[in-house]
């Protein structure tokens, strides 16, 4: 197969607030799948990303929290790069667009247009807030959409009907920053004319090609994106301000520009050619090779992003790099739909949402899971929903039942029978054959999906691979037939191991955990994408059976379901409040002063101390993981609150009778809630 040269991005997520499973589902998932695709088909790749850390989010962010922005875009930054890299997200790259490096590219790009005439400078009304004594940019104004009547629409897009509007446009508008009615006010600003643009534009959305040259291939461009490029182009495509009035940001390398800086969506797509340079710096690279049309040639440039990105990543940046005149365009925009959460939109401003650094704080174990279902529901084509239950659904029915059972009753069979050696393969039967021969076709009935963007339908066939295992062991039952015709098994189940192998190699660009633990108990090493031989080895050894997947309980779902609260999101430095209990809950809770008379540490573990406590009732043993804050002399004698009515739990092989309640500062120390005053043993904390 002919090698190509990607150069794929995924939208610069912003920098003012952590990650949630939207945000993957929708186009950081995808692009990594699609990634690790290409890497296994030899293909050169650049994966490249980073933090958005300019426009009014920001700075809208940084006044609510009372901070400066580079204190919120530091924070971000660092727990959305952490996040990246806890689920194995495979960026060659994650820069950030307030990198020295980005802000100097950036205003020798914007220069470079201006000196070749790309925009206009025009005097214009904008909205003032004279309590703020401020210019306010398009993220700083809401009101009604004069479209589809959407009560809350930005100054510059309605995310409801994704219509393209101007500050002007909206009825009743209100300052974000006030919450007055804004003023107009003259300004100048540097346009982009996008309404030159309108013809090459059509021909290279619609038919792929420019001014007689094929550039992409249009039929796999998503519908979707397409018939919104369409809708904006047809409709008029208008000129539209590259700066803004704000004190954060790119400074506009022009004269008599003070206060202005660049806007947004010119700088942050410039993001990916700076991380590119960051990355060639890095690793002896030159970045022309992954951008410029002379060094880069056929080179395809792929853009990951949320349909709410489609404007500005296949309309306003194509125009910007095609008028810098140096850069290869877009080969493909797939742009994916949104996902939903449990019945409503994912919000941030109401915490109604899954946050990826809390799930991996979780569930480090569940990476795979996570990705599995989230694939699985991908709104490539129409939003979608994300609910607890369906990933216990998923989890239990697909990935424990179908592709670990299968696995396991393989590899235990094989220890069983054979004492874990790969046995030999004798005469095929006709359906032995047709076996191999059907997974023999999923390597390239992937590769096709994947290469259409497909990337929902292609994981679906990687399962095929299990269901066709199960359907064979099924069928052939070699627990039965190994009472009559062991030779038989020899052969069952080598090609029960042969597709297990396939399942494997397939699972990398998917579950690449899971492929890696798969791949190590057949002691296959290979980088190939579809092998044309079996790498499998009889006589060889394989490892120990394992668990590839824990089914969720009902408890679990139902523990995850609760704390979606929708409260909003402070700024506070101790942890937001739990899920809400009744009152009824909270009597039962039988909570008595205690003494403790003894105590000494567990014995090879760090965390657990184990306790003698006299609640004047009694006196009982509890096992508490205080040991990080107390030794075992510091915590004796101290007057403590026990929960008495716990149920009994050993813990090491030793049964702990009730809890100690403590307080935890924010700095996660504790300390006893009682310690000094005189309370007798045995009084009940009303």
């Amino acid at each position: 197969m002919e090698k190509k040269s990607y150069t794929v991005t995924a939208a610069l997520p912003y920098a003012n607030g952590p990650l949630h499973l939207g945000h993957i589902a929708g186009v950081y998932l995808p692009a990594d799948i699609f990634v690790r695709f290409l890497r296994l088909q030899k293909h050169d790749v650049a994966f490249i990303c980073g933090s958005d850390e300019h426009g009014a989010a920001i700075t809208l962010r940084a006044k609510k929290e009372g901070v400066q922005p580079q204190e919120i875009v530091d924070k971000y930054h660092t727990l959305i790069k952490h996040s990246f890299e806890k689920f194995e997200i495979s960026f060659d790259i994650f820069h950030r667009t307030s990198s020295e490096l980005h802000h100097q590219y950036a205003s020798e790009f914007f220069k470079t247009l201006h000196e070749k005439g790309a925009f206009e400078e025009q005097k214009s009304l904008q909205y003032f807030d004279a309590t703020y004594q401020q210019f306010l940019a398009d993220r700083y104004i809401t009101g009604t959409c004069p479209k589809c009547q959407h009560p809350n629409a930005y100054g510059d897009q309605c995310e409801k009907c994704g219509a393209d509007l101007s500050p002007t446009e909206l009825i009743n508008p209100t300052s974000t920053l006030s919450g007055n009615t804004p003023e107009l006010k003259e300004t100048t600003h540097w346009y982009l004319p996008m309404n030159n643009h309108e013809d090459w534009l059509r021909e290279w959305i619609q038919k792929g090609s420019m001014e007689g040259e094929i550039i992409h291939d249009p039929k796999t461009w998503k519908n979707q994106v397409v018939g919104q490029c369409m809708s904006w182009i047809n409709g008029g495509l208008r000129a539209r301000a590259m700066t803004r009035d704000l004190d954060w940001g790119i400074p506009v390398p022009l004269p008599n520009s003070e206060g202005k800086v660049l806007y947004v969506w010119l700088d942050a797509p410039i993001g990916y050619i700076s991380a590119t340079q960051q990355w060639a710096i890095d690793n002896g690279k030159n970045w022309k090779d992954y951008w410029c049309k002379e060094e880069a040639k056929d080179r395809k440039l792929i853009h990951f992003i949320g349909k709410d990105n489609i404007v500005f990543h296949a309309i306003i940046f194509p125009i910007l790099l095609k008028a810098h005149g140096d850069f290869i365009l877009p080969e493909n925009v797939p742009a994916y739909e949104f996902l939903n959460l449990e019945g409503d939109k994912f919000s941030t401003s109401r915490n109604w949402a899954v946050w990826l650094h809390e799930y991996l704080e979780h569930y480090p174990n569940k990476v795979d899971e996570l990705k599995y279902v989230l694939t699985s529901i991908a709104p490539e084509n129409k939003d979608s929903e994300f609910t607890w239950a369906d990933f216990q659904t998923r989890i239990n029915s697909e990935l424990a039942d179908i592709y670990g059972n299968f696995v396991n009753r393989v590899t235990v069979l094989i220890h069983k029978y054979y004492e874990g050696v790969i046995p030999s393969a004798h005469k095929l039967t006709t359906y032995d054959q047709k076996v191999l021969s059907e997974i023999a076709t999923i390597p390239g009935k992937i590769s096709d999906l994947l290469y259409q963007y497909k990337i929902r339908e292609a994981q679906q066939e990687m399962m095929n691979l299990a269901r066709i295992g199960n359907k064979y062991l099924a069928d052939e039952e070699p627990w039965k037939v190994i009472k009559s015709d062991p030779i038989r098994v020899e052969t069952i189940l080598k090609v029960a191991l042969q597709i297990t192998e396939k399942l494997a190699l397939c699972s990398r660009a998917f579950l690449p955990k899971t492929a890696d633990t798969l791949l190590n108990m057949l002691q296959i090493n290979s980088e190939d994408w579809d092998l044309t031989e079996s790498m499998l080895i009889s006589g060889n050894s394989i490892g120990t059976p394992t668990i590839l997947f824990e089914k969720i309980t009902d408890e679990w779902v139902d523990h995850e379901k609760s704390k979606l609260i929708t409260t909003p999101i402070t700024n506070s430095k101790y942890p937001i409040m739990k899920e809400l209990i009744s009152f009824e809950d909270f009597t039962k809770m039988d909570l008595r002063i205690g003494h403790v008379i003894a105590a000494e540490k567990m014995e090879n573990a760090e965390k657990l101390l184990v306790l003698k406590v006299d609640t004047g009732i009694d006196e009982r043993t509890i096992v508490s993981g205080i040991a990080k804050h107390y030794d075992a002399a510091a915590i004796l004698g101290k007057k403590v609150v026990v929960l008495m009515n716990l149920a009994p739990r050993k813990i090491r092989g030793v049964e702990s009778h009730g809890m100690l309640l403590m307080a935890e500062n924010s700095e996660g120390e504790l300390s006893a809630l009682i310690s000094d005053r005189d309370f007798d043993f045995g009084v009940t904390i009303a």
